[in-house]
Formats: structure tokens, C-alpha cells, sequence
């Protein structure tokens, strides 16, 4: 269990705000970011994220950079083609000693958490056992850390159960500590910011076609390019920016009566950056490089023709190459109806 901070401290907390709003009434206030503003004064400060996938303006929070993401009302987040997700919790600065300080003494006097408790905190943060008043003496020395969680995601929360810790600023924080911020770390959250727009595939016919006429598909690579998120802990100097990078489409035709082109389904990207090729005038009568020819017609619910785009996830960070990380999709639904071809006699 947490030795100062969330699970036994939910009764505290509240007794503590009232406490805390008579006597001290900055005592649950965010350390400002660096331009001096704070995101909030309300307690307490936790560092967690929100929906909106910001973080509260605390000593370690982190700071995304959105301006090369997808835009766009249509646009959203990737689904990671692996079992996979951003991380539940991480180790980051949260306090200066003085933020520490006035944090934790309004809850110890409330009284709510029991007196031996309290005062095995005491021992541990005040009475050198091991650390001596707050380290208040070396206020410019470093930053206490602790857990933020990521609400988001909250299986995994209980990895991040250690108590509060110091570290000296440059110092590498405690080897038994792996869920401490790195870039690797930084780069997966980012990876969670990545938002793709959703790309309406070009066919032709577009709405409407006909049994057995192949309907071409295609993406002009000026739709189609690499959206990145970068993710920065400023107090620490450390970054990772995480791309996305569109490179196949796939479709499915809504309907088993359908030949896909090609036969998988997948539509690799082109050495210019397009997917499939533009229908021209006379191309009826071929095979096109991306498309699907449907062999029954709809009768009175259109065909739900799903476009996917598979993007391909890479990160670089602070002091490193990076990697991959499990690719992404993001699909986009058209509705296609198909009519048979009426003969005409004369």
C-alpha cells in the first residue's frame, strides 16, 4: 500500500480540505509550468491525466506538442493492431520540498489516517528515517517523485505502489523503480495522443454501381501523409516524438458476393505516396490496381464498403534511435449501392 498518497488517504483527503482551505490555502496548489501559469488550484494535485489526454501542471507533468496530428472533426485515434496499451501509471517530479511539505502536513493533521501511521511518515520524511525535514535544505536540488496514472487506462494502476522518493536533479532515478519516465515511456503516451483524419477513398463509380463493373479505389498522396505527437517532460529535458505513417489500405466489400483487387484486400501504398490508381475514361473493361467488383445487387440496404488504413507507429526520443511500436488502424465506412446492369432492346 501507498505510504502517502492514494487508497487509505481517500477519507483523508477530504477532512484535509477543509483543513487546508482555513489554514493554508495554497497548500494543494500545482507547481507552475514554466511560463507561470497554473492549470488548476483545486486539490489535490495528482499529475493524472484527463480526458482530453492533458496533465495537470505539476513538477514532472507532461507537455504535448499536437501541431503535426491529424486535425479535423472526423479524426481519432489509431487501434493498435497488437494487444497493446499506452502505460497504466509512471514515476515522474511531482514537488519541491516546500509543495511536499505543505501536501502531506494538512492530511497528517487531520488526524484521519491514525497517529501511528502519521507518525511513521513523519519518521520517514521529517525525522531522518531517512529523509530530514522535507529536504527543504536542498530545495534547489532536486524534486520529490511520485506515481501519475493515466485514467484512461486504469488496469495496471497498482504497479506504481512506491512511496514517495527523492532525486537529485541529473541524478538517474532508483534501478528499482522501471516504471520511472523515460523516452520509451514518453513516446507509447504520445503514441495514445495520435489522432489520424479519416480518409475518404476516391471511387469511381462512386455511390452507385453495377453488378460485375469493377469500382475502382484509390488516395491521392496529398490525403494520405505521416501525422507525429511530441511529448516532453521540460524539468527533466527529455522528449519522444511518436509518427504515424499511412502505408496500405484495406477493404472489405460489405458482402461475400464481391471480388476484391487484389484478392487480399490490401491495397499497398505507391512509390509516390497514392494508393490505387485514378479511374480513367476507357479503364472500364480492366482489373484496377486497388478496387472490388461486386457480383450481386443491393436490394434496398446500400453495401457497407469499410476503407482501413494501417499506419505504421515509430518513435525516436532523447539520447535514442527509438523503435516501433505495434502498428495502427483507422477505418472509414462508405455505403455503396449496386444495380444490375439494365439492357436496353431495340
Amino acid at each position: 500500500m501507498r505510504e502517502v498518497n492514494r487508497g487509505r488517504l481517500g477519507a483523508a483527503i477530504a477532512a484535509a480540505v477543509i483543513l487546508t482551505a482555513v489554514c493554508t490555502p495554497t497548500a494543494w496548489a500545482g507547481i507552475a509550468p514554466p511560463d507561470g501559469s497554473r492549470e488548476t488550484d483545486t486539490p489535490p494535485p495528482k499529475g493524472d491525466s484527463t480526458p482530453d489526454g492533458t496533465l495537470s501542471a505539476t513538477a514532472g507533468g507532461v507537455v504535448y506538442d499536437r501541431s503535426k496530428n491529424g486535425s479535423g472533426p472526423t479524426a481519432g485515434p489509431v487501434a493498435p493492431v497488437s494487444n497493446w496499451t499506452p502505460p497504466a501509471c509512471w514515476y515522474a517530479p511531482k514537488y519541491t520540498p516546500a509543495e511536499f511539505k505543505a501536501y502531506v502536513e494538512p492530511i497528517w493533521n487531520a488526524d484521519s489516517t491514525g497517529a501511528s501511521w502519521d507518525a511513521t511518515q513523519r519518521d520517514r520524511y521529517v525525522n531522518g528515517k531517512p529523509y530530514t525535514n522535507f529536504n527543504l535544505d536542498k530545495a534547489d536540488q532536486g524534486y520529490w517523485w511520485d506515481s501519475y496514472v493515466n485514467k484512461s487506462f486504469p488496469p495496471g494502476w497498482d504497479a506504481c505502489d512506491k512511496p514517495y522518493f527523492w532525486v537529485d536533479k541529473g541524478a538517474p532515478p532508483p534501478a528499482d523503480v522501471p516504471e520511472a519516465i523515460t523516452p520509451e515511456i514518453l513516446a507509447k503516451l504520445a503514441y495514445a495522443e495520435i489522432r489520424v483524419p479519416t480518409t475518404q477513398v476516391t471511387l469511381k463509380p462512386d455511390s452507385t454501381s453495377k453488378v460485375n463493373l469493377p469500382t475502382w479505389a484509390w488516395l491521392d498522396k496529398a490525403d494520405f501523409h505521416p501525422v507525429s505527437v511530441t511529448a516532453t517532460v521540460p524539468v527533466l529535458n527529455i522528449s519522444a516524438t511518436t509518427t504515424a505513417t499511412p502505408v496500405s489500405l484495406k477493404l472489405e466489400p460489405g458482402t461475400s458476393d464481391a471480388t476484391l483487387f487484389p484478392a487480399s484486400g490490401e491495397c499497398p501504398i505507391n512509390a509516390d505516396g497514392s494508393i490505387g490508381a485514378p479511374y480513367q475514361a476507357g479503364n472500364a473493361d480492366q482489373t484496377p490496381p486497388c478496387g472490388v467488383t461486386y457480383l450481386r445487387a443491393t436490394s434496398g440496404t446500400p453495401y457497407n464498403l469499410k476503407a482501413t488504413i494501417t499506419w505504421k507507429i515509430h518513435w525516436t526520443g532523447t539520447g535514442t534511435d527509438g523503435g516501433d511500436l505495434p502498428d495502427g488502424t483507422f477505418g472509414h465506412d462508405q455505403q455503396i449501392t449496386v444495380q444490375e446492369i439494365q439492357a436496353v432492346n431495340r
